[in-house]
């Protein structure tokens, strides 16, 4: 199975934010708004967005950015997913499911860039 490359992770990731932002806005899907959730959530997906493009402009850091702003995800991941644990947070069955699955995807695609090759980092 081919190695997704670093720049379609972080595409990927940043799909998902935006998604899930969109929703907490109920701009994608109604019945699931949380302001904090949704600006948190944009705020992640910009981000991700920016490292994209870093990546792009300067091709040969593409592995150090893209560690940087999945670190800086997953830390934002982590933090709502304990705001949900201790109440704070949308509670809904969604949410949960959805936090995890970022976890899962934001997990697997630090791993995958931690292992790629430093000599394949301007051809991601």
């Amino acid at each position: 199975m081919p190695v997704p490359s670093i720049r379609s992770i972080l595409g990927l990731e940043a799909i998902l934010f935006a998604a899930a932002s969109l929703v907490h806005a109920g701009i994608l899907y109604q019945g699931y708004e949380h302001s904090r959730a949704a600006t948190a959530e944009g705020v992640i997906a910009a981000v991700l967005i920016l490292g994209l493009l870093a990546c792009i402009v300067a091709p040969r850091r593409t592995r150090l950015i893209a560690l940087a702003v999945q670190g800086f995800a997953l830390l934002g991941t982590l933090v709502g997913a304990f705001t949900i644990a201790v109440g704070i947070g949308p509670q809904t069955t969604a949410d949960k499911t959805f936090h995890i699955i970022l976890l899962v995807v934001l997990v697997v695609g630090l791993v995958v860039i931690f292992r790629s090759p430093r000599s394949e980092q301007g051809a991601s």
